[in-house]
């Protein structure tokens, strides 16, 4: 039995890479800077004499010019480019929070604040691509799940660490911290050997930059995403407002159920398909925010904190896995691009809309209101995207036939 064991363990193909763990480690950075901003641009805002609204146009410029940019970085990053995109992007990460520092008027952080959107779209979309071609395929799932524990521990990590530089060193030394995790991540990156990519040059056209195959996963993501905007870029203020714990404590437990998830869980996809976590992760973000509407206390804070971790923790790597791991190298950048695109689109559509239901209506009407995403995400999931060919749910369910 021993020996059996020993010999099936030692054809398990090969997960931890070196380049794996350096590119973990840059989206990282990428990440750290991206919320740590994010967690503190609406009382920056509030500092030049905005108001929520104003945050929510801000959150929607952000993601409204990374939508417009990232199908053409998934065009180039299919083209073969992997480095410079990613020093694009990490370079315009550091320089956008230095000008929140040198230019501290309203009219001009907006500016700056879809400059970031681009840097982060450069970004993320490279180092997802960059982990899409380091991950073996037989434990694909599971390595995007690993790959997204950055993204855990940024959220983790970066709310708390934004709120606690604001409020005790004030804006300057918070943004000039967040352009100092970039210029890292760009250290990190120059340790990068992933595989070369030598692809046939693609011609730009709506084909090429639009990932047709990755669009199921993509739209069921876009809609669960409203919930996130609306989460991350409010919900300290309404913490503030109602007498709850901080918002970087609801950020930490957050963060903690989601590494825990991925962590324990990331293998299920590879094993079970994403249909469990499509209901499940979208029906616990349900309740975390009708909490938040109903039942504002710090118990429910909490359990509305460790819901929405989970949530997010399951739904974001095995979607990204589902748009994923049926593409080439010829058209694993668009893939990525495509997916973030509908990432983007609804985190951006989510603040925007918050924003202005908070303004019109009040906390708890907005949270009641979008919580209904949730409902449309698994509608969307149920009748299109589980009979789509890049399930793995239904390739799972074809094999046991």
């Amino acid at each position: 039995m021993q020996k059996s064991a020993s010999a099936t363990a030692s054809t398990q193909p090969k997960l931890w890479t070196r380049d794996l763990v350096l590119i973990i480690l840059v989206n990282l950075c990428v990440f750290t800077n991206h919320i740590m901003s994010l967690s503190t641009f609406p009382y920056f805002i509030e500092s030049l004499g905005g108001t929520e609204a104003i945050a929510g146009i801000c959150a929607a410029a952000f993601s409204f010019v990374a939508v417009i940019i990232r199908p053409f970085i998934g065009w180039w990053l299919d083209n073969g480019v992997r480095r410079v995109a990613l020093v694009i992007g990490l370079v315009l990460m550091g320089l956008a929070p230095a000008g929140y520092i040198v230019v501290p008027v309203l009219s001009l952080a907006i500016v700056l604040r879809m400059i970031h959107g681009v840097g982060l779209s450069f970004s993320n979309s490279t180092t997802a691509t960059v982990a899409s071609d380091v991950i073996c395929r037989p434990r694909f799932a599971e390595g995007m799940g690993y790959f997204g524990m950055a993204t855990a521990l940024a959220s983790a990590i970066a709310p708390a660490l934004g709120l606690t530089l604001m409020e005790n060193f004030g804006f300057q030394v918070l943004y000039g911290v967040a352009a100092l995790i970039a210029v890292a991540g760009l250290i990190l990156f120059s340790f990068v050997h992933a595989p070369r990519v030598d692809v046939p040059h693609k011609k730009l056209d709506l084909r090429t930059i639009i990932n047709r195959d990755s669009l199921p996963a993509t739209v069921t993501m876009l809609v669960f995403m409203f919930t996130f905007g609306a989460l991350e870029n409010f919900v300290a203020i309404y913490a503030t407002n109602e007498g709850l714990p901080s918002g970087s404590i609801y950020f930490l437990i957050m963060s903690a159920m989601l590494l825990l998830v991925r962590v324990t869980l990331g293998k299920l996809v590879d094993q079970r398909g994403e249909a469990f976590f499509v209901y499940t992760c979208n029906a616990a973000m349900l309740v975390a925010f009708l909490l938040l509407a109903f039942a504002p206390s710090t118990p429910t804070f909490f359990l509305s904190a460790m819901l929405a971790g989970y949530a997010f923790g399951g739904l974001e790597p095995s979607l990204q896995s589902m748009a994923v791991h049926t593409s080439t190298d010829e058209t694993r950048g668009s893939a990525n691009s495509t997916f973030l695109c509908g990432y983007d689109i609804g985190y951006g559509l989510g603040g925007g809309v918050a924003g202005v239901l908070i303004t019109s209506m009040g906390y708890s009407a907005m949270w009641a209101i979008v919580s209904l995403a949730c409902v449309v995400s698994v509608a969307i999931y149920f009748f299109w995207a589980r009979h789509s060919d890049t399930s793995f749910s239904k390739r799972l369910a074809q094999k046991r036939q």
